[in-house]
């Protein structure tokens, strides 16, 4: 009778993997693996403290150079905002000044009328309609003179504007030169860090590497593997008790702190061969 070969199913990566499950999940593997893989984690947490360290170099300038551009943009949109309206109000002078030539011609052929007026009741019909013309071109000039010296405003607004964009664009040129020549400088190490740490994140557990991350992105330091210093945690220097200091030098097993939830490993983790021997 065949038999039917059962395939082995694997539990999904929990994107919430912390290393105090991992201590559970990973509690059978054999010592010399469970070394190693603690090894590669604090290499790759090497290699995230160097590239930490060139984004510091770096500093604020990124930051710098974004803010300048939106400054920019904000100059730039306020500027064309402020030429729109000033051509707004231009056009509204100029229809104005329309009405102004239209009433005053209106005026003259009213008060012709009236002279010619046959009339008491026509003379006073014609002298209400120049009236209402007279107070046409009072509103008209008024408006005219508002507008005007709203252009006046507006042309100072993009004057004083456009000072503040050029300087500010001088500002970003500086920024940007001064960014990029930190990025040629650091661009080459960077590269091979991210390189080297891609090679080491392919020889651990995914699992190992999620935690890791979420650790990590938790941690104000940003480490997420330490080792003792001092018979404390290297990340969060709570003492650490004899016995656990014991199983974190014989590297058998997964160890957490138990008060900031970083992995603990071998302080000889951080020491060159040279180092061990004396």
């Amino acid at each position: 009778m065949a038999t039917k070969k059962l395939n082995k199913i694997e539990a999904p990566i929990d994107q919430r993997e912390t290393f105090v499950s991992l201590q559970k999940n990973m509690s059978d593997t054999d010592a010399a693996t469970m070394e190693q893989k603690l090894r590669t984690l604090y290499q790759i947490q090497q290699a995230d403290t160097k590239i930490d360290k060139i984004y510091l170099l770096r500093g604020e300038l990124p930051l710098e150079v974004q803010d300048l551009e939106d400054e920019i943009e904000g100059l730039r949109t306020r500027i064309a905002n402020a030429k729109g309206e000033i051509s707004s109000f231009e056009q509204s002078i100029s229809d104005y000044r329309n009405k102004l030539e239209e009433s005053k011609m209106e005026i003259a052929k009213y008060e012709e009328q009236r002279n010619n007026g046959k009339n008491n009741r026509e003379y006073v019909s014609l002298s209400k309609e120049i009236e209402y013309q007279e107070l046409e071109q009072k509103i008209a000039e008024k408006r005219i003179k508002e507008f005007t010296s709203d252009i006046e405003e507006k042309n100072e607004l993009v004057a004083e504007t456009a000072k503040t964009l050029e300087l500010r664009e001088a500002d970003l040129v500086e920024k940007k030169k001064e960014l990029e020549t930190i990025v040629e400088e650091t661009s080459k190490e960077e590269a091979a860090l991210k390189a080297e740490k891609d090679e080491l994140v392919s020889k651990i557990d995914e699992r190992m590497v999620v935690a890791y991350n979420k650790v990590r992105a938790n941690a104000h330091n940003h480490l997420a593997v330490v080792t003792v210093k001092r018979d404390a945690c290297g990340g969060c220097f709570n003492k650490i008790p004899p016995q656990k200091r014991l199983d974190i030098i014989e590297s058998k097993k997964i160890i957490v702190c138990e008060y900031c939830g970083r992995i603990l490993v071998n302080p000889d983790f951080d020491r060159t061969p040279d180092q061990k021997q004396e």
